[in-house]
């Protein structure tokens, strides 16, 4: 495992081209975070990874003791940096086997359709997140169905009959691949023993 973390760490301390990586967080200012030092960083690289390695791999891993590793990643938590800690489990085995990205156009941006919007839809069936993004769509939903039929109907009953939504355009995944959420480094920042060629 110990070549496993060394890896982690490398990529974690890797120079960054911009030395002021956004955090983002909904609901939670920057400023309201503070900044992350560098043993923050390889600690949030590692639980990037595998967020089951122990405690005491961890510090080991960052070169601290323990139970400063606890009361770090306790930190990150109260602070609202570490949001939670997912399995990654395959829709296809809970019989959801197509998965969709649906680009959601509302029909108005009042307030009140927003709000409408936003409470009905996260809770769907078949529903894995939503996005609001800019541009010309104002949200993306990734659904998990059973089969072509199962998306067929959750758009028609659950979107098109929607009040808030006046335009949606699907698009079917092939394939998903999980970046290296890597960029938790620091410039120029070399772990404390921990990291070795």
């Amino acid at each position: 495992m110990g070549s496993i973390v060394n890896k982690i760490l490398r990529q974690a301390c890797c120079p960054l081209k911009d030395s002021t990586a956004p955090t983002i967080l909904a609901g939670v200012s920057n400023d309201l975070r503070g900044p992350l030092d560098p043993t923050d960083r390889a600690i949030l690289a590692v639980l990037a990874a595998d967020a089951r390695t122990p405690n005491n791999a961890i510090a080991e891993a960052v070169g601290i003791a323990p139970s400063t590793c606890l009361g770090r990643i306790r930190a990150l938590r109260e602070r609202g940096v570490i949001r939670g800690f997912h399995a990654d489990i395959d829709p296809a085995a809970l019989g959801r086997g197509l998965q969709a990205m649906i680009a959601v156009r509302l029909r108005a941006h009042t307030r009140e359709r927003v709000q409408e919007f936003i409470r009905d839809v996260p809770g769907l069936p078949g529903v894995v997140g939503v996005w609001h993004v800019a541009g010309a769509d104002d949200y993306l939903l990734h659904v998990a169905v059973a089969d072509s039929d199962a998306l067929r109907d959750f758009v028609l009953e659950h979107l098109t009959t929607h009040p808030a939504v006046g335009h949606t355009e699907t698009s079917l995944i092939f394939g998903h691949l999980r970046g290296a959420f890597g960029a938790v480094g620091t410039p120029g920042v070399v772990t404390t023993g921990a990291v070795t060629d």
